[in-house]
């Protein structure tokens, strides 16, 4: 009986193990913005100390293992490792982070451990130490830690509970640890100190108690119910000035959230643009470790395995979390499409008026899709075959060129031209010679038989480029240009344009390489109903969420569906005889 109950036991743990191991391999899968951190010494962190630190003080806070040393998985010690990364000067390389995970990830409890390393812990350089590597002397030394002399750590919500789940966390780690004796924490309900003046303290939206704070280090949690109307964005602000001022210059903060509800401008949402402007370099900030796992756009919630596989990779190594139970509310009645999407799968999905919803977008993605074939300079006849959209701006909207190519309707962002954000975006126009420059290298490098573009504030440009290079395309814009095609004066067949451009986005029509430059773009649409049908258009006229890349586009595809639907290009000989196929 002993020997079946152990056996038993046995294959339960084999099971568990299988499992666990399966579901690391589907998890592989999903899509992160944090690569693995390297271990060879090229990236210098204090994280491996702050890591020790928290495996050998702190206790798991719930839970089947409640009591029982806490211990991180490889996604936590990734962003640890990753958010202590240090330079050479051993300055912190992020001043601040973003932790954007599925509901249940655990990310309280984690970053419940965090503010106590921050309290206690080999959070801040001392010194540099060998490591031992004799064969790369400059990977050699390693950052060694020291405690803040005087922490001050401030758990931050919209509401005392947003505070208070983080708090419980904290104190479930530490009542029952020896730190508590070595390190003679004073713990209450709402606060902790250290005798030497450290402490951890709640803060909610009553910003202006906190004008003039020195904090340490701040936790801001579930940054996605931030608004300006809870008080959220105040809060936010004053949490970041408090931090700026601190006189090592070290002071940082982590937000959590889950994926935000586009259009609801909430402190999570503004986070990710400022990240997405730091990732194109259209803004002179640096240091925001944005760090997000989630599902695939085109995981079918209909389709149980895929539904399955989807949480998998959104939960990653959280194996604590019963996907079956999470599956069971994802079909609730009660939980709206959307809603199962940005809570258990983690994906940012689209706002109730946008023109085309993120995984319609990414269902068209092709990861073997065939690069732009240019060729040199003047040799154009042996490039690819590609139709030209153009939008323009000066100073404010955006302006971009993008390509389709004839043969696979594969479309490609050859420019686009960004007023910066922040500070270097004042007084800001467009380098209109840079904009010739690229559309004339265009034409030099590649086979264009059609160019579309609109002529606000570019008419000159428009009639020079008929001019230049008018001879090479087999199709007009209008009866009266080449090349110019107002928007303005020509809705009607524009709006069917543009619904035959979202069917084919729809239909999987569009393939495209992923650049995350125009996908910004075309998701910032929203949808604008007319006489006509449904075109597209900005969030708000002053809005700063450009679409000017979306119309190159769909220029560029209305000129690709002119040059087919006249069928000249089958009619056309290149110098060798052939016909020029599609």
């Amino acid at each position: 009986m002993i020997a079946e109950v152990a056996r038993a036991a046995e294959l339960e743990e084999l099971k568990r193990l299988a499992t666990e191991e399966a579901r690391k391999a589907v998890a592989a899968h999903a899509l992160t913005t944090v690569e693995a951190f390297p271990l060879d010494g090229s990236v210098k962190t204090l994280g491996w100390g702050v890591v020790e630190w928290v495996e050998g003080w702190l206790l798991q806070p719930d839970g089947d293992e409640a009591g029982e040393p806490y211990r991180l998985t490889r996604e936590q010690l990734n962003f640890v490792l990753w958010f202590y990364a240090v330079d050479d000067r051993g300055r912190f390389v992020y001043r601040r982070a973003v932790l954007r995970r599925a509901k249940g990830w655990g990310k309280s409890p984690f970053l419940g451990a965090l503010a106590l390393a921050e309290l206690c812990g080999p959070v801040r350089f001392s010194h540099w130490e060998s490591a031992g590597r004799n064969e790369d002397p400059r990977r050699d030394f390693e950052p060694v830690g020291k405690p803040h002399p005087a922490p001050w750590i401030v758990i931050a919500g919209v509401s005392e509970t947003q505070t208070e789940n983080t708090m419980a966390a904290i104190r479930a780690m530490v009542e029952q640890s020896p730190l508590v004796e070595a390190e003679g924490l004073d713990i209450g309900k709402t606060r902790i100190f250290t005798p030497s003046g450290g402490k951890i303290m709640p803060v909610t939206a009553s910003s202006s108690t906190q004008e003039g704070a020195r904090p340490s280090f701040a936790i801001m949690d579930e940054t996605h119910h931030w608004t300006e109307s809870n008080g959220g964005y105040a809060l936010a602000r004053v949490i970041r000035r408090n931090l700026a001022k601190s006189r090592d210059g070290m002071a940082r903060a982590i937000e959590t959230t889950n994926a935000h509800a586009p259009g609801q401008d909430s402190v999570a949402e503004i986070s990710y643009l400022a990240y997405l402007a730091m990732k194109e370099k259209r803004t002179r900030a640096t240091g925001i470790l944005y760090d997000s796992r989630e599902a695939p756009g085109h995981i079918d919630l209909s389709d149980r395995d895929a539904l399955m596989d989807g949480l998998a990779m959104a939960y990653g190594d959280s194996l604590w979390v019963d996907l079956e139970r999470i599956a069971e509310e994802v079909y609730d009645p009660a939980t709206p499409p959307e809603e199962a999407r940005r809570f258990y799968l983690n994906q940012i999905v689209a706002a109730a008026d946008s023109w085309l919803a993120p995984h319609e977008y990414d269902a068209n993605l092709r990861g073997d899709l065939v690069p732009l074939k240019r060729s040199e300079p003047g040799k154009w006849r042996s490039a690819d075959t590609v139709t030209l959209g153009f939008d323009g701006g000066r100073t404010d909207d955006s302006t971009a060129l993008v390509a389709v190519r004839m043969s696979d309707g594969a479309a490609f962002l050859l420019g686009l031209w960004e007023k910066p954000e922040g500070p270097s975006g004042v007084g800001w126009e467009v380098n209109q010679d840079d904009v010739r420059g690229v559309v004339d290298h265009a034409f030099a490098t590649l086979d264009v038989v059609g160019f579309f573009s609109d002529v606000a504030y570019w008419e000159t440009d428009v009639d020079r480029w008929r001019e230049l290079h008018g001879e090479r395309l087999l199709v007009k814009a209008t009866t009266k240009h080449t090349i110019a095609w107002d928007m303005r004066s020509h809705q009607g067949d524009t709006v069917r344009a543009v619904e035959a451009l979202h069917r084919a986005f729809i239909d999987g029509e569009v393939p495209h390489d992923g650049e995350p430059r125009l996908r910004r773009h075309v998701l910032n649409a929203r949808r604008r109903p007319n006489r006509w049908g449904v075109s597209f258009g900005k969030e708000t006229r002053e809005s700063p969420k450009k679409v000017d890349a979306l119309a190159a586009l769909l220029l560029a595809v209305m000129a690709r569906s002119r040059v087919i639907a006249d069928g000249v290009l089958a009619k056309r000989r290149k110098p060798t005889g052939r016909l020029l196929g599609f």
